[in-house]
């Protein structure tokens, strides 16, 4: 990756924290994209040999401070996300956008269950299955986030 573009991972990463802490209605919190893990799983994936496990681990840590989680929650879900993400970004890129949405909605389903596991260590329960939803909504803005960030990252020659 050229060292002059970095700024577009950086920009996207901070947008995605600021929508990860942007105030929203009660009754919509448990529909709130994971933001921050769609960038991870999109910039892994197309930048595999620069950005990895300790790229994502940061970013968790980063959303951990901007959310008021315990210091390593996101951090240690993102970075199971993100390696995940790495075994698999070569099949992933050949799947049809049907397919990719489904693995999105499985790899933040795996990113939420991870995060929930590490609530309930701290004596958070989650009612249900509700802590899924986050995956969802992210999976569902995939066909969307993820060509235009293509465009722009071919636009600014990212590789």
């Amino acid at each position: 990756m050229q060292a002059n573009n970095r700024w577009l991972v950086a920009a996207t990463i901070f947008l995605s924290l600021l929508l990860a802490v942007m105030p929203l209605p009660q009754q919509w919190l448990w529909f709130r994209p994971a933001f921050p893990a769609l960038l991870v799983i999109f910039w892994i994936s197309q930048l595999p040999q620069a950005l990895g496990v300790g790229f994502a681990w940061l970013v968790g840590i980063l959303e951990d401070l901007a959310t008021g989680a315990s210091l390593g929650t996101h951090a240690l879900a993102l970075a199971v996300l993100a390696y995940f993400s790495l075994l698999t970004y070569q099949r992933t890129r050949a799947f049809n956008p049907l397919q990719q949405l489904l693995w999105v909605f499985v790899l933040v389903g795996i990113n939420q269950v991870v995060g929930n596991w590490v609530h309930g260590l701290e004596g958070k329960t989650v009612p249900g299955l509700t802590f899924l939803w986050p995956a969802l909504t992210t999976a569902l803005l995939w066909p969307w986030v993820a060509p235009m960030l293509r465009g722009m990252s071919r636009r600014l020659d990212i590789r």
